[in-house]
């Protein structure tokens, strides 16, 4: 699913016209990010959670050139599948 077809399902289910389910699609993803931004965890309860991973800045080097390059400190965002997907993904229900 993309996030078109996620918005078109909403819209469709929800009965909401086209601009609310894309403006309600948007302010999820938006604060997702926000609050990954400001170093917060994101849970949802047996979904999903997000929470970031602190990397330390290291001397790497190109594959290319072979030449050394300083790599700087960067934070990536993780995710950890909560238990009841896990259980949807292998057990979906007839």
């Amino acid at each position: 699913m993309n996030k078109l077809k996620l918005i078109e399902t909403l819209k469709n289910r929800c009965s909401l016209t086209q601009k609310e389910a894309i403006d309600l699609v948007n302010l999820f993803f938006l604060e997702i990010a926000k609050a990954l931004a400001k170093g917060d965890r994101v849970e949802i309860r047996g979904l999903w959670a997000f929470h970031l991973k602190r990397y330390q800045s290291y001397t790497g080097r190109n594959p290319k050139t072979g030449e050394l390059v300083h790599v700087a400190s960067k934070k990536l965002p993780f995710f950890k599948y909560g238990k009841d997907l896990k259980e949807r993904v292998d057990y979906p229900a007839n």
